[in-house]
C-alpha cells in the first residue's frame, strides 16, 4: 500500500497491516511531520479505506510510539525530545549485540547465502565508490541479521528500533565504508563458525562507531522548548 491511494487487500478486505504500514512509511519520510494532526476522515481518504483500519492502525502507530493522542486535538504524530532520539541508538548499541550473538547460534543456511551476497554486494559498491547504493544494502544486511537470530522477539524490536531511528535521524555515508563492509564481512564469517563472542565484539563496535554518522533530522521538542525559553528571557532583558 502508498499514498497513492491504492490499497492493499486481504481476501477481498482492506489490510490493516498495509495501511498501518502506510502511514508509518509516511511519517518516517516527513510527510507528517512531528506534532502534526492524523485526521482519520482525511487519512482514509489518502489510501483509499475506510476509517475502521486507519482508528486500528493508528492505535498500533501509537503502540510504537511514532503517535501520540491529545486531548481535544486526537491523533498526533509523535515529537521525540533530544534524550529520546539519543536514547535509541543506545538502545541499538545494547540490542544489536545481541542480536548478533543469538545468531551465531541459531543461523541458518539460507541466512549465510543471504548475509554473504549483501557483504559481496557491499563492498564491490564501496570499491567503486557507488555509496548512495550501500544504505538499503546495510539495512538488508541488519534486517536478515536479525531474523537469522532465531528470535521473532528480539528482530521485530529491531526492526521498529531502525524505523524510529530512521525517522529521528539522517545517516550520513560511511566515512570509510570498504572497512565499514570488512568489518560486514568479518562478522558474517564469525556467525558462520558459530563464534558468539566474536560476533557480538564486532556488532558492538560497528553500533559504536556508527553514532558519528547520525544527525537530527528536524528540530526535537527540546530544541523548541529552549529556543522559546531564550525568546521570552530575550524580550525580558529588552524591556
Amino acid at each position: 500500500m502508498n499514498g497513492d491511494g491504492e490499497a492493499v487487500r486481504e481476501g477481498g478486505r482492506i489490510s490493516t497491516h498495509a495501511v498501518c504500514t502506510a502511514i508509518r512509511d509516511d511519517i518516517v519520510a516527513g510527510v507528517f511531520p512531528p506534532g502534526s494532526r492524523l485526521i482519520e476522515e482525511l487519512l482514509a481518504r489518502r489510501y483509499g479505506v475506510s476509517r475502521v483500519p486507519v482508528r486500528e492502525a493508528l492505535r498500533t502507530l501509537a503502540s510504537e510510539g511514532f503517535v501520540t493522542t491529545r486531548r481535544h486535538a486526537g491523533a498526533c504524530v509523535a515529537e521525540p525530545t533530544e534524550q529520546e532520539a539519543a536514547d535509541l541508538l543506545d538502545i541499538r548499541a545494547l540490542l544489536e549485540p545481541l542480536g548478533a550473538a543469538r545468531a551465531a547460534q541459531r543461523r541458518t543456511e539460507a541466512h549465510l547465502k543471504v548475509l554473504r551476497g549483501l557483504v559481496r554486494l557491499g563492498q564491490e559498491r564501496a570499491r567503486a565508490g557507488r555509496t548512495g547504493e550501500l544504505r538499503p544494502l546495510g539495512d538488508w544486511f541488519d534486517e536478515t541479521l536479525a531474523q537469522a537470530s532465531g528470535s521473532p522477539s528480539l528482530a521485530s524490536l529491531l526492526t521498529q528500533l531502525r524505523r524510529k531511528i530512521a525517522w529521528v535521524y539522517a545517516a550520513d555515508p560511511a566515512v570509510r565504508p570498504v572497512e565499514t563492509w570488512q568489518t560486514c564481512g568479518a562478522l558474517v564469517d564469525a556467525v558462520a563458525r558459530g563464534d558468539v563472542e566474536r560476533a557480538r565484539s564486532l556488532a558492538a563496535a560497528r553500533a559504536e562507531r556508527s553514532p558519528g554518522e547520525f544527525r537530527l533530522r528536524r528540530p526535537v521538542r527540546a530544541n523548541r522548548v529552549r529556543a522559546a525559553k531564550q525568546s521570552v528571557n530575550t524580550a525580558a532583558a529588552r524591556s
